[in-house]
């Protein structure tokens, strides 16, 4: 049906509000307005249309009031659907101020304009939704200028507004789920009632259909539903994820369920996952999943394995993950910038990622000033401590470079004299080498051996047998020891006798006991070797000894190293 021939209608609106003695909508709008506050509109800003014209907020109002009347009387579009879109475009506003002489009666020019230059109804209802120009234009119907001809789009938009979703987050879910917009009537409401069967609430709805409209497009989403079961199983009550919910965001439930799943699979147990869940719930709702991804990505590259990544993020600090995936990137650049070597780098990545994560370094320049110290030796002093690296954060005041190495020398030197490791004052240069870290860093990897049960005397021996023990973290020596333990069953005094089990990887631990094992466990005849003998034998050795005595030994070797090293 065309609507170029109600003349009619466009000649009773002009009879009647362009040069009559009644007064028009926009008039007693303008009218109303400064009644209540004549001098509100006196000091407020004038603004330039499309063609540069000035407009003030007196006329910008007129104008609206107009094209108010003009939707709701002329084109008869609802009351507050025609006020939304008169207040809520201020694009389109813009370009039909550009058309009219706004140095004459503003109302008046837009109402006589308007009875002669039908508009395109769906610019401004876009625009009101919340939608720019550019997001809205590609999605403009081409053969369609009126409103009233798509009835299904009105009815839709008019289930969203009585769910309770606001008009001008609407844009949002026509953008991203343009079909939903196409439903037969009663459709979309029974879509909204299947997911409240769920047992979510009215509120969360709301939320949860603006940051992810396509939930509304087919069945009920099976992986939306796989997500909520797992949340639901851990414990996390629905407002919970209300509260971090962002409208702003556009969430990917299956994406979330892969990650879920990818944290179950690489080991962690069920009171882990509850545990990771209910205390960084955020870090998994705060649109920041595929940032996730990228981290994991990022620490495999630097040889972390999924074992430890799962443990970072057991421990992972009261903070947002965007703000910590921000600093870690920051970290690298500026150990690059520094000229930092690569493998350097990644042992640092490897060991202390959620201290890098943690801090907001300074930049290289203003270190160069404030340490008095060039690249090479920086990267020196980090090498030796990374946890520097929290004293040259944004907004700390930095001591200068020479202080904090005397600092560091003479309480390694005090530690190392005090547990009589160096007796000799002429070998205290040598052991300092040795021994990188702070003083208060090697002190506190000392008490973590002692405290998993051997006395300071047997500490100080396998130290002076094998001194790089303590180059490692405490989180590294604490992992190792439980591995000794609990998994392969020897006595922690067991590390007396073979201290240089602490320097090995726990990757090459693993994968020598478990090709051991299997050996045995396929009956073929292997001499009883204790473990200092299967771990520090060469791999060579091991190989051609043990591996290549089986016929599928060199197989099963491959198998087990992927298996392990993947993890």
């Amino acid at each position: 049906m065309t609507h170029f021939g109600k003349f009619k209608i466009f000649k009773w609106v002009s009879s009647n509000f362009v040069g009559s003695n009644k007064t028009p909508l926009s008039s007693m709008v303008s009218l109303f307005n400064i009644a209540e506050n004549p001098r509100f509109y006196i000091t407020k800003r004038i603004v330039q249309a499309e063609n540069g014209q000035s407009i003030s907020p007196l006329s910008r109002t007129e104008a609206q009031a107009a094209l108010l009347e003009y939707l709701h009387f002329t084109r008869n579009i609802q009351f507050t659907d025609a006020e939304n879109m008169s207040k809520n475009s201020p694009h389109f506003l813009e370009k039909l101020l550009a058309k009219v002489d706004i140095d004459a009666n503003i109302g008046q020019s837009i109402t006589r304009y308007l009875c002669f230059h039908p508009i395109n109804e769906f610019e401004p209802f876009f625009e009101s939704l919340g939608l720019k120009p550019h997001d809205y234009n590609p999605l403009l119907p081409r053969d369609l200028m009126f409103l009233c001809d798509d009835d299904l789009l009105l009815e839709n938009y008019h289930v969203l507004c009585n769910y309770g979703i606001a008009r001008s987050k609407i844009g949002k879910i026509y953008k991203e789920a343009t079909e939903v917009f196409g439903y037969d009537y009663g459709v979309l409401v029974l879509k909204l009632k299947a997911y409240e069967e769920l047992g979510l609430g009215q509120s969360f709805m709301m939320k949860l259909v603006v940051c992810s409209p396509y939930l509304l497009i087919g069945e009920v989403n099976a992986d939306f539903v796989k997500v909520l079961e797992i949340l639901r199983k851990e414990g996390v009550d629905i407002s919970r994820i209300e509260e971090h919910l962002s409208e702003k965001s556009s969430y990917d439930w299956s994406k979330l369920l892969a990650l879920l799943n990818l944290f179950r699979h690489a080991g962690y147990n069920e009171e882990q996952l509850g545990g990771l869940i209910s205390r960084h719930l955020g870090i998994f709702f705060e649109d920041s999943v595929d940032r996730i991804y990228l981290l994991i990505g990022f620490l495999l590259k630097f040889g972390s394995t999924m074992n430890q990544i799962c443990s970072m993020f057991l421990q992972f600090p009261q903070m947002e993950f965007e703000e910590f995936f921000s600093n870690l990137r920051h970290c690298f650049l500026f150990l690059k910038e520094i000229q930092m070597e690569a493998h350097e780098i990644r042992n640092i990545f490897h060991s202390h990622p959620l201290m890098l994560g943690s801090c907001r370094l300074k930049k290289p320049n203003t270190l160069r000033l404030a340490l008095h110290a060039a690249d090479k030796r920086m990267c020196e002093v980090i090498q030796e401590s990374p946890q520097v690296l929290k004293k040259w954060v944004m907004g700390s005041k930095v001591e200068r470079l020479q202080n904090l190495i005397l600092k560091s020398r003479m309480q390694k030197t005090k530690f190392l004299l005090d547990l009589g490791i160096v007796d000799d004052s002429n070998e205290i240069g040598k052991a300092l080498k040795v021994f990188r870290g702070s003083g208060a860093k090697i002190q506190e990897r000392f008490d973590c051996i002692v405290e998993a049960g051997l006395s300071r005397k047997d500490v100080c021996e396998m130290i002076k047998a094998s001194p790089q023990i303590l180059n490692q973290t405490k989180d590294v020596l604490e992992m190792k020891i439980d591995f000794l333990v609990n998994k392969v069953g020897y006595p922690v005094s067991y590390l007396v006798t073979f201290p240089s089990y602490l320097n090995y990887t726990m990757e090459r631990v693993e994968l020598r006991l478990a090709m051991y094992n299997w050996l045995k466990d396929q009956g073929k005849s292997v001499p009883m070797l204790s473990l200092s003998t299967v771990i520090s034998l060469s791999d060579k050795k091991f190989i051609n000894e043990y591996v290549n005595s089986h016929r599928r030994g060199p197989e099963i070797w491959q198998n087990l190293k992927k298996e392990i090293y993947a993890e």
